[in-house]
C-alpha cells in the first residue's frame, strides 16, 4: 500500500478531501491508517482516478459512488473493480468489460461490427458507404465525416474510417480512431488487426493497443505496447499510470512505484 495525504491525491488525482471521505464512506475505497497517515491500496488509486475522469466529464459524484456500489455488488465475491473500466458517455456513465461497452443504467450493449482483410487491405460487411461516393472524397474528407459520424451512428463511423484507411493506409488518426471503436464494439481480433498493421509508430496507437491487450489478457506484452508508448512519447501520464498498475499486479512494487511517481511528475509539469 501506498501513504498519501489529502494534498497528494488532490494534486495526483484533482480530488478534493470531500470527495475522497465520500468514496471511503460508500465503501468504494478503503484506506489504512498507519502511523498517522492514510496507505492506500492500487485498487482505491484506480478508483479514485476513475472517479476523477468522471469529475471532469460532470458526472455528479453522488452518481459516480451509486454506480461503484452498483457494480461492486454485482462482481462476484472476491472481485475487484478494478477489473472494469468506466468512461463517460456525454453525461451517462458506461462499462468496460472484457473488451464490451455496455451502459450503467440501461446494461445495452454497443452493436458489433463484422471486418474483414483482402490483400492488405480493411473492407467492412454491409457498409452503407457506397463505393462511388466514398471514391470521390479525399481521404481527409473521410476522416473529417467519421469524426462527425461517431456520436451519431457508430458503425457507419467506423465503415467510414476504413474507407479512408483504404485511401491512405498512412494515415494514422483514422487508423486510431477505427482500432478504438471496434475495441469498444468487442471486435478485439479486429481491431488488433488495426494496431499491428500500421506503417508507422505512434504512441497513442502504441497505448490503445497495450489497453486492447490487457483485455485480451496479454498483460506481459500490454507491459511491451506501454513501453513503446513512452519510448515514443516520455511524457504519456496514462502509459505511466497503467504500467504502474500491471506492476504492481506483477509483484514488481520497484517498477510499479518507479511509473507512478513519473505519472505523478508529468501530470504536475502538465498542469503547471
Amino acid at each position: 500500500m501506498h501513504a498519501y495525504g489529502t494534498k497528494d491525491l488532490e494534486r495526483l488525482f484533482g480530488l478534493p478531501a470531500s470527495a475522497v471521505r465520500a468514496l471511503a464512506r460508500a465503501g468504494n475505497i478503503h484506506p489504512v491508517r498507519r502511523a498517522g497517515r492514510l496507505h492506500y491500496s492500487f485498487h482505491d488509486l484506480v478508483v479514485l482516478r476513475t472517479a476523477s475522469a468522471l469529475r471532469a466529464a460532470k458526472i455528479s459524484p453522488r452518481r459516480i459512488n451509486r454506480t461503484l456500489q452498483e457494480l461492486r455488488s454485482a462482481l462476484p465475491s472476491g472481485s475487484a473493480l478494478n477489473k472494469l473500466s468506466l468512461t463517460a458517455l456525454g453525461n451517462r456513465i458506461a462499462i468496460r468489460e472484457a473488451g464490451t461497452l455496455r451502459e450503467s443504467d440501461s446494461g445495452q450493449y454497443a452493436l458489433a461490427l463484422e471486418i474483414v482483410e483482402e490483400k492488405g487491405h480493411l473492407h467492412l460487411i454491409n457498409r452503407s458507404v457506397s463505393a462511388p461516393a466514398a471514391a470521390k472524397e479525399s481521404a481527409d474528407e473521410l476522416y473529417t465525416r467519421a469524426i462527425a459520424l461517431e456520436d451519431t451512428d457508430a458503425q457507419q463511423a467506423r465503415e467510414v474510417y476504413a474507407a479512408c484507411l483504404n485511401a491512405d493506409a498512412n494515415y494514422v488518426e483514422a487508423r486510431i480512431n477505427l482500432g478504438r471503436l471496434l475495441h469498444l464494439a468487442g471486435r478485439l481480433a479486429e481491431a488488433q488487426h488495426v494496431y499491428r498493421t500500421a506503417p508507422q509508430a505512434d504512441p497513442l496507437l502504441a497505448f490503445n493497443h497495450a489497453v486492447l491487450l490487457e483485455d485480451l489478457g496479454r498483460e506481459p506484452d500490454a507491459i511491451r505496447a506501454y513501453r513503446e508508448a513512452l519510448a515514443l512519447d516520455p511524457e504519456f501520464a496514462d502509459a505511466h499510470f497503467n504500467l504502474a498498475r500491471l506492476y504492481e499486479r506483477a509483484k514488481d512494487t520497484q517498477s510499479s512505484l518507479r511509473h507512478l511517481l513519473a505519472y505523478r511528475r508529468v501530470t504536475d509539469r502538465q498542469g503547471a
